[in-house]
């Protein structure tokens, strides 16, 4: 595990806080059972060795317990738990023996239903992604004996309380999949209803409505056209509208009519004769060009009304307001004129009933009366467009008598007959419920793309045929593809084709499509995943199966790329090895020169005795030295290292440094060179001297005997973060060696990382040495680097700032 979370000792706070109030109430804090969590629970009690163990949530006095290890309660007060206070503090809380603490009772913490308990670690679960519902929830175990629990347990509980808020996540996801899913079918039964409802209406009016293509071939009839004309609605279709209706004396200019409407020209009410079993009947019709979303017109639509028996009964003509009035009463959906200052003039019945009015109270008033502000601005755009253009549409707000408003989409006409003042007529659909079904349909979709795209876990889904369905960013861009190369694509074939070794892997014994077919959730931790330049990525993954009207519909599956997370082991227990060997061998070598001498055996061997003084003097200094490498390295991690400056000449670095490693060489058979070196630095000298000292021991461990290692300095100018050149100092430490290959030259520089890994070697190492190095280098504001070609030596350079630097960066 990397890192330790920190621990909440519980030391007394001034001050109040404000009470933090939880309630349960969502899908997750539902307290009914849940195998997965309880199986995480049961996992955390063991490994830890507790005895009892809880997931539970908070509100404002109680915790419920969602899932519990070793005891059947299900509620406890939140004031006899330790967990208020962890909360409060919201980080991870460690109790050893809480019989010894003042703040609790000397029998230990109370668990309902389970006795006291004198040993508690615990901590806090937050959401695993933003948007994701939780409330606060802690993770706990207990024991009843005292120091049960150390900070190690922690660790381990929160590494298990990820898990469990992963879990939870998914949770979210497949319910907010759910909520997506039925605002669709929602948006679906509406359209169904509406379309069922628009056939209803034009077969149950008694206006004649006819549907004929921009050629003037019938589309449809409804049933009072049908009777009227005595055609049947199944046969009608296909056939020319005015060689199968209009009169024989009036097909010619009725033809022409519907191609100046087919022109986009609306044109009526006409009279006309139309053909009818019991003879020629007088209809009264308009004709209206319908455009499509595109602007194109698609078809014409015919509306009228049998005016035969009127006309035999009227002795005179009626007026063209009369007119007007009967083709208003008759349309269908929202019908009303206005003058062209924006004045009401009449309306039909289904407007005042969509309204909420009687008629009467809204004939005179300003159309505008009934808008905000947007729609009235809306509005003024259209009287507008309709003296300049003659015709126009668009969607306004209607307010209802209520103080609802309806969302209508409009269309407008300019209509002049003869002298008469023009006027407008306005047509419109009511489609408020349709816009609030597909607003919530995108609002969901794009919540759980969200959702999706916040997760550093990769996500995807496939359907029943094992295609991919979608994947979010982290998901695509871990297995180097973009998200829309991935979408309708065989996951077995792209993702999952072959296990570690580069064997097949069989889709009968795939994990993934197992869920397909049993419809249970699988999590696997040793499986690889293949990326698109062919190299296999370790991950852990769950996969869970979409379900819907209890059949399943596809799969979800989390994964995770755990490369770093194996590097960290390998390179923890290439450490630990390395360590282990480090300290063995002086302590065998101590522990035998101390044995000898403590056993009187080289009492007369003066000499003899003297060397194994020596040698054991020679393994504490190697031992001290190791674990000062491993204290200083952990100082510079946490930038407690302090740096002691001042200036120093590079020249007398460079002797110090070679005289207390003229012993060691010596040892080595290998002659040290310090050529002379101009300049000062500004600099720690004990830091400074650090860093040679483990140059030249590298040096002397990679060399062979006879050979020559150099150390030298030079003056090289630098640029500094704000791009201005500054001079620095260059020490190098150059030998003879075998060399370093060249993929590893940068590499030798991370910490638990070697050269030459071999134990045999007759001076070990950490692994840290040069790791050090380059912390220290760094934090003096230098570089560190090393050059060489394998069997040619090796050269290791770093940079300090000169004085003069040093001095411009304190004036700036």
């Amino acid at each position: 595990m990397s890192g330790s979370p920190s621990v909440n000792t519980m030391e007394p706070e001034t001050g109040e806080k404000p009470e933090k109030v939880h309630r349960p109430g969502s899908e997750q804090s539902d307290l009914g059972a849940d195998p997965s969590l309880d199986e995480l629970i049961e996992l955390a009690a063991v490994l830890c060795g507790a005895d009892y163990a809880y997931l539970g949530w908070v509100d404002a006095g109680r915790l419920w317990f969602k899932s519990r290890y070793g005891f059947e309660a299900t509620e406890q007060s939140l004031a006899t738990t330790a967990c208020h206070a962890m909360l409060e503090n919201g980080r991870p809380l460690l109790i050893r023996d809480a019989a010894t603490d003042a703040r609790f009772a000397p029998e230990g913490l109370l668990l309902a239903g389970a006795g006291r308990c004198r040993s508690y670690a615990g901590t806090p679960l937050a959401p695993a992604a933003a948007g994701a519902r939780m409330e606060t929830a802690t993770l706990a175990i207990l024991a009843r004996e005292p120091d049960r629990f150390g900070p190690d347990h922690l660790v381990l509980l929160d590494t298990v309380g990820r898990q469990v808020a992963t879990r939870l996540e998914l949770y979210d996801r497949a319910h907010a999949q759910e909520l997506v899913q039925r605002a669709w079918q929602r948006t679906e039964r509406a359209l169904a209803v509406e379309r069922s409802f628009v056939a209803a209406t034009l077969d149950g009016i008694p206006a004649l409505v006819a549907v004929v293509d921009t050629a003037g071939r019938t589309v449809r009839l409804n049933q009072s056209c049908a009777r009227l004309t005595g055609l049947r609605v199944s046969g009608a279709v296909g056939k020319q509208f005015v060689d199968a209706v209009i009169g024989a004396e009036d097909q010619d200019w009725a033809a022409q009519l519907l191609k100046e409407a087919a022109a986009g020209e609306g044109s009526g009410p006409h009279e006309s004769t139309w053909n009818s079993p019991e003879g020629l009947r007088r209809v009264s019709w308009t004709v209206r060009p319908l455009r499509g979303p595109d602007g194109e017109i698609q078809y014409l639509i015919i509306s009228g009304l049998d005016v035969t028996d009127k006309r035999r009964k009227e002795e005179t003509q009626p007026s063209s307001e009369e007119r007007f009035r009967e083709v208003v009463e008759n349309s269908l959906g929202i019908v009303f004129m206005c003058s062209m200052e924006g004045a009401l003039i009449s309306l039909n019945a289904f407007t005042a009933e969509t309204l909420g009015y009687p008629a009467g109270k809204l004939v005179g008033r300003p159309v505008s009366e009934l808008m905000d502000a947007s729609g009235t601005a809306s509005f003024h755009e259209c009287l507008g467009a309709l003296k300049e253009k003659g015709e126009w549409q668009g969607t306004v707000h209607l307010r209802r008598s209520d103080g609802e408003y309806r969302r209508i989409e409009l269309r407008s006409r300019r209509i002049g007959v003869g002298r008469e003042r023009p006027f407008v007529v306005n047509h419109g659909v009511d489609t408020t419920e349709q816009h609030e079904a597909e607003e919530a349909l995108q609002m969901a979709a794009r919540q759980r793309e969200l959702i999706l795209e916040s997760a550093d876990d990769g996500i995807y889904g496939i359907d029943l045929e094992g295609k991919m369905t979608f994947i979010n960013d982290a998901g695509a861009g871990a297995l180097g593809y973009a998200p829309e190369e991935l979408a309708g694509r065989d996951f077995h074939d792209v993702v999952q084709h072959s296990h570690a070794d580069g064997t097949s892997y069989s889709r009968l014994t795939s994990p993934i499509l197992e869920v397909l077919r049993r419809s249970e959730p699988v999590r696997k931790r040793n499986e690889v995943f293949w990326r698109r330049d062919g190299t296999p990525i370790p991950v852990e993954y769950s996969a869970n199966p979409l379900m819907e009207d209890g059949r399943i519909s596809g799969v979800v599956v989390a994964f995770q790329d755990v490369s770093e997370r194996r590097r960290l082991e390998r390179m923890k227990d290439e450490f630990i090895s390395t360590v282990s060997h480090e300290l063995r061998t002086p302590l065998t070598s101590l522990r035998a020169s101390l044995g000898l001498m403590s056993s009187g055996a080289l009492e007369q061997r003066p000499e003899k005795q003297q060397h194994m003084l020596e040698l054991a003097l020679e393994s504490c200094d190697r031992l001290v030295k190791l674990v000062n490498d491993i204290l200083d390295f952990e100082s510079v991690e946490h930038g407690q290292l302090e740096l002691h400056r001042a200036r120093l000449e590079a020249a007398d670095l460079l002797e110090q440094a070679a005289d207390t490693a003229r012993r060691g060489a010596a040892a080595a058979g290998i002659r040290i060179e310090v050529d002379p070196a101009p300049g000062a630095v500004h600099a720690d000298q004990e830091r400074v001297l650090q860093v040679l000292s483990e140059l030249l021991t590298n040096a002397f461990k990679f060399s062979e005997e006879g050979t020559t290692v150099r150390l030298s300095a030079h003056k090289m100018t630098a640029y500094a973060a704000r791009g201005t050149e500054h001079d620095s100092i260059c020490f190098v430490v150059e030998d003879q060696g075998q060399g370093i290959p060249a993929e590893k030259l940068e590499r030798i520089f991370e910490r638990f990382q070697q050269g030459d890994a071999s134990d045999t070697r007759p001076l070990g190492g950490t692994g840290l040495g040069l790791a050090l190095c380059r912390r220290i280098v760094e934090q003096h504001g230098g570089r560190i680097w090393a050059e060489s070609e394998a069997g040619n030596g090796s050269r290791f350079l770093f940079t300090l700032p000169d004085e003069n630097a040093a001095s411009a960066g304190k004036n700036s």
